[in-house]
């Protein structure tokens, strides 16, 4: 469990670490869909830190200057979470100085699944079904694609993440885990992708 609250510290710090280097989006993955298979207690544990985080979000809103979203189902969640996030979006929802978007109750499949299903809800012709239109039903649609994505632990897997805007992303994966993440590793991590060329299937790199 010590690790769960470090974890936690660090995540309540990556927003000032990466926008202080000019990020200007940064999507952290709290909690996904299949974390519900976790033992009761443990589960148990991260809705209590989730609820730690989010006071304490709350209270430094009026002084930091940053967006809070949230991505994924509200279902299953504990109501006073949901609500607690739907207050942290309201209050933080004219912030310029960077977007946090907190991946909760979250799956890269489910999203674009819930895409669709809006799709067919609102009756749309499939002659008009594409690529940009699909987009435009994810989780906060004004989200740009990822530009970068890091896997810490050693894994060799995204586990779903971002499925949709991970298209084109770089990927970095890292030897340690989320708990031990540091400044230092958002300096590594912006050099690296600074020495990336990116072609987005085309024969010429774009900066």
């Amino acid at each position: 469990m010590k690790g769960h609250y470090k974890g936690k510290e660090v995540a309540s710090q990556a927003g000032d670490w990466f926008f202080a280097r000019g990020v200007k989006f940064l999507s952290l993955f709290v909690f996904s869909v299949e974390n519900w298979n976790r033992a009761s207690e443990e589960v148990d544990y991260l809705m209590t830190l989730l609820r730690e985080m989010l006071k304490e979000k709350m209270k430094k809103a009026s002084r930091d200057n940053f967006r809070f979203v949230v991505s994924g189902r509200e279902e299953d969640l504990p109501r006073d979470i949901v609500e607690k996030c739907r207050e942290l979006e309201k209050k933080t929802r004219d912030k310029t100085g960077g977007t946090i978007n907190l991946c909760l109750n979250y799956g890269g499949q489910i999203e674009i699944v819930d895409a669709v299903r809006k799709i067919i809800a609102e009756g749309t012709e499939k002659e008009k079904i594409n690529e940009d239109l699909l987009a435009e039903y994810l989780y906060h649609s004004d989200l740009p694609p990822l530009d970068m994505v890091v896997r810490t632990s050693g894994e060799q897997r995204i586990s779903g993440f971002q499925l949709w805007r991970s298209a084109y992303a770089e990927f970095l994966f890292l030897d340690k885990y989320w708990p031990d993440f540091s400044r230092e590793d958002v300096d590594h991590i912006i050099a690296e992708f600074s020495r990336r060329q990116r072609r987005f299937g085309g024969d010429v790199s774009v900066s």
